[in-house]
């Protein structure tokens, strides 16, 4: 099951998207449920696959305003230097390390499917990074290894975007680098985990059509079975929350000399047997 987040008559709500378009879950289902976490967190998964069976429409795609996948109230884990090449590409001489790297990201630093990604007025710094993202469907504290597939209710798309003379401002912080309002992107949709399967997943960034990223999520230094272990250990996971899994190495500020995005540069996140993530770059003039 697509589960889209969209506006349509004014109003908001969470549907399925089908081969002859979007079915209005939201309305329904009779519930007060106006997108997919909300969905998830209530109980209604079961009852919503019933409804997206009948593969009717209630609008077609071209005529919904799509919204991120996850509402305003959802956490975002974000896990860095998660990849083989990425470690490397610091030219450090550090070790791989023992510990995924985690940061922290506010709903308001990412953009929608086709909305504009902002460059923001305080640095010509603006980066790209694809990432496959995990969404929880059951919560939990200490979840074991071996059963934390099962806490996963779907996958999307991320451009996790940095700003990265930002990520510098101190010695061990880079929160304000990676929390520029709508400097990333998160969608379009959330593919429930039944649907995506256990295979590796492939996650692809381009930028104006050139490939820049390319790689499998069987290759993370931490496979996303032991984030949600490790995640959980210190504070409880909750339906609706969000793990950004890192990006593969490619970014422009890993090019000599840097490739940073410019106004007019589209940005695609493509992950396998989920989806294509675009948005466009422009100024923030605000």
């Amino acid at each position: 099951m697509k589960l889209l987040n969209f506006r349509a008559e004014g109003r908001e709500s969470v549907g399925a998207l089908g081969s002859r378009g979007i079915v209005d879950l939201g309305a329904r289902l009779g519930h007060d449920v106006t997108d997919a976490v909300t969905l998830v967190r209530d109980g209604l998964t079961a009852p919503a696959r019933s409804i997206a069976a009948l593969n009717q429409s209630d609008y077609a795609l071209e005529d919904v305003q799509i919204l991120k996948p996850i509402g305003r109230d959802a956490r975002y884990f974000c896990i860095g230097v998660n990849y083989p090449e990425r470690n490397e590409e610091y030219k450090d001489g550090a070790e791989r390390p023992k510990y995924p790297s985690l940061f922290m990201r506010s709903h308001t630093s990412f953009s929608a499917h086709g909305e504009s990604i902002l460059r923001p007025r305080e640095s010509e710094q603006l980066d790209y990074e694809g990432e496959i993202v995990v969404v929880i469907g059951t919560g939990g504290r200490r979840i074991k290894q071996e059963s934390a597939l099962a806490h996963v209710f779907g996958y999307t798309c991320a451009n996790e975007g940095s700003v990265r003379d930002w990520l510098r401002h101190s010695k061990f912080n880079v929160t304000q680098g990676k929390n520029f309002d709508r400097s990333g992107a998160i969608g379009p949709h959330i593919v429930t985990a039944d649907e995506v399967g256990p295979a590796p997943l492939r996650v692809t960034t381009r930028v104006n059509g050139e490939e820049r990223q390319n790689d499998t999520s069987d290759r993370m230094l931490f496979q996303i079975p032991y984030l949600i272990s490790y995640l959980s250990t210190f504070c409880s996971l909750e339906p609706g929350d969000v793990i950004l899994s890192g990006t593969p190495t490619g970014a422009g500020a890993r090019f000599d000399p840097p490739r940073y995005l410019v106004a007019g540069d589209i940005v695609e996140v493509e992950v396998s047997r989920v989806g294509v993530l675009s948005n466009t770059v422009v100024d923030d003039v605000g």
